[in-house]
């Protein structure tokens, strides 16, 4: 299907929970939050029903987010469901990688494409800090076993904060000289938290990339994901380094993704809370008809783009952080 500017919308990102074994600075306030009752969170059955309505509309790609998504029970039943459904061409998976490890097999086998994997320092000391919780080595564990799967695609993501982990960006961007693996490096979107941070922007990150490897040549013309990033080749190197800048390369006239929260919630823009409430229709009496009239309007509905960049916003901003709306 496509939106009310001709955008095709294939990629759905569906959020399982907003649970979560880390405490992420730039995701979750470091005071207690209120989390969602569990009976308000769809049940897996709910989401394959959902999927199979959108499936219709053209969505064929699913990535499975959180919170933490390997904390939701039983996760690979979903995924081998979702894999059965008409239409879906690949289900994929964003972890923290903190329970990867044990998880993988599982995950393998049910049929998962490809996994993205949280890294935003190797410095043990500033990942405690960053994540409040000490589970570095943990998360290296779960890419070296994801790394062994045959087919299945291992990407990095790393948050590039301006300011705390500048000395980490070379370090990180060396699994993808040292393995067949993209790391791609992430303008942190003001979401969410009423903390401050200075965002690192592309130009900053490639070149202290370009320092340390020399001149990269972007990719042109060649898909690698589902999303909006960006790849360039460093000599040399075995995978290829993403950038995916909200900020400074906004690429809204290509965006081509939908979100649903825990809740069933669906936003047509990250940025927006305008959406559509799902939840109530599965648990009403209403055929699938009525769902697919409502995901056939959000969609249509799309927002032409963000409006970060703006010093004074207009509309109906989300203030909910990242953890509930789903990474």
């Amino acid at each position: 299907m496509r939106d009310q500017f001709g955008r095709k919308i294939e990629y759905m990102r569906i959020s399982l929970t907003d649970r979560c074994n880390l405490r992420c600075i730039y995701c979750m306030p470091e005071e207690e939050t209120e989390q969602i009752d569990t009976e308000n969170v769809l049940e897996y059955d709910e989401i394959i029903r959902v999927c199979k309505i959108a499936a219709k509309l053209g969505i064929s790609k699913i990535k499975l987010t959180g919170g933490e998504p390997l904390v939701r029970k039983d996760i690979e039943v979903l995924i081998k469901r979702l894999k059965n459904l008409e239409g879906i061409k690949q289900v994929t998976l964003t972890t923290n990688g903190v329970l990867l490890k044990e998880k993988m097999q599982q995950l393998y086998e049910s049929g998962l494409d490809a996994v993205n994997i949280s890294l935003d320092t190797l410095d043990r000391k500033q990942y405690a800090q960053i994540t409040k919780r000490d589970q570095l080595s943990k998360v290296l564990e779960g890419i070296e076993c994801a790394m062994q799967y045959t087919g299945l695609k291992v990407k990095i993501n790393c948050v590039a904060l301006a300011g705390c982990n500048e000395k980490q960006w070379v370090p990180i961007a060396e699994f993808a000289k040292n393995y067949p693996i993209d790391v791609r490096f992430i303008e942190r979107m003001p979401i969410g938290t009423k903390e401050s941070f200075n965002i690192a922007l592309q130009e900053e990150i490639q070149k202290c990339l370009d320092s340390a490897f020399g001149c990269s040549h972007k990719e042109e013309n060649i898909q690698r994901g589902n999303g909006p990033a960006k790849y360039w080749s460093y000599p040399n190197f075995q995978g290829k380094i993403g950038f995916i800048s909200a900020i400074s390369h906004k690429f809204c006239e290509d965006c081509n993704r939908i979100r649903m929260t825990s809740e069933g919630y669906i936003k047509p823009c990250l940025q927006f809370s305008e959406g559509i409430d799902l939840r109530t229709l599965l648990r009403g009496d209403v055929g699938d008809d009525k769902i697919q009239e409502a995901l056939e309007k959000v969609i249509y509905q799309k927002p032409r783009c963000h409006i970060f960049e703006q010093e004074k916003k207009e509309g109906h901003l989300e203030k909910h952080q990242m953890s509930w709306i789903g990474g």
